[in-house]
């Protein structure tokens, strides 16, 4: 049924060459949205480089811990029991993985999620790329209500039968994927890939089995806002290359660190910096691995002539900042 609503203009004869080889769709389903909580249940379809399925893979997890929001994902303590640990599955997760683009919905929520897993357990997930289908969607322009998997769905005939569940939710997602890539490949649409990096340096807070902490549970975030101190020193303006850095400097980060987000923010505002959470003309500097991402903060740094490096030099940075003019 998909292939009669493709337009003959959208499974191009020429391919575009820089296009990837293989694809993994991927959809997890978790204890919560924090960086702390588990994965309870993922799912893998493989696609080749057309988007055609090749194979499908689920698997519930063991979180070891409660299981979350029961009532949108359905998996209670009793059908995690028996499941596998995430360092028992790593291993076939992994050869489902390897050598493909990782593509999701809100991909940054999953990627981070099985980066996450997979530094647990000592390992690193063979995935170099992720590709989000919501900013594919806004790339293609195509007219979506809202950013929603089930309006994804909707627009390309794709028939959800049980939402939040990773299996189906993976399918669904693998079938809407297929008719963006080809219209993407038609237009020659440049696809929105982004690196992916293993964590390296992390913390996991103790969480209890049993939580009843998840009635702020919100779909549409994964990311909570952390609350933090002011920072006491004025802002001496922007970074300038070859000095140090000094107190009160405004610092934002985007996109993929191996040291958890978390961490670099709390070392820096130890060093007395202001951690921002947007761009604006204020902003000393930003901290990026992919300077060539086109998030919304590269896009704005390079429109405000904002100073950026990367995660690298910013820990070298940080090693002597220097103290916030008196007076």
């Amino acid at each position: 049924m998909l292939e009669d609503q493709t337009t003959a203009a959208s499974s191009p004869t020429a391919w575009p060459a820089a296009y990837p080889q293989g694809y993994a769709v991927v959809d997890v389903e978790t204890t919560g949205l924090a960086r702390d909580d588990r994965i309870i249940s993922a799912a893998v379809y493989r696609l080749d480089a057309r988007g055609e399925v090749e194979d499908h893979w689920y698997t519930l997890v063991n979180p070891e811990r409660d299981p979350g929001p029961v009532w949108i994902h359905g998996l209670t303590s009793e059908a995690l029991e028996g499941a596998p640990l995430f360092q028992d599955i790593a291993d076939e997760f992994s050869a489902r993985l390897d050598g493909r683009v990782l593509v999701a919905h809100n991909a940054v929520f999953d990627w981070q999620m099985i980066a996450r897993e997979y530094a647990r357990a000592g390992r690193v997930a063979p995935v170099s790329q992720r590709l989000c289908t919501i900013v594919l969607s806004k790339e293609l322009g195509l007219p979506l209500p809202n950013h929603k998997l089930e309006s994804l769905a909707a627009h390309f005939g794709v028939v959800q039968q049980r939402a939040h569940h990773a299996l189906d939710d993976a399918r669904v997602l693998a079938e809407a994927f297929r008719p963006s890539l080809r219209d993407a490949a038609a237009r020659s649409v440049r696809l929105p890939l982004h690196e992916c990096r293993p964590l390296t340096e992390w913390t996991d807070r103790a969480v209890p089995r049993q939580s009843t902490g998840y009635s702020s549970y919100r779909p549409t975030s994964w990311r909570p806002t952390r609350k933090r101190p002011a920072c006491p020193y004025p802002n001496p303006g922007r970074y300038e290359d070859g000095k140090p850095l000094k107190q009160g400097m405004r610092i934002a980060f985007s996109g993929d660190t191996s040291t958890e987000r978390d961490l670099l923010e709390d070392r820096a505002i130890e060093a007395g910096l202001h951690v921002a959470t947007s761009i604006s003309r204020l902003t000393s500097l930003l901290v990026t691995n992919d300077p060539d991402s086109g998030t919304s903060k590269v896009v704005k740094a390079r429109q405000f002539g904002t100073p950026v490096v990367d995660e690298a030099a910013f820990g070298q940075l940080l090693r002597d900042v220097e103290p916030a003019s008196e007076g």
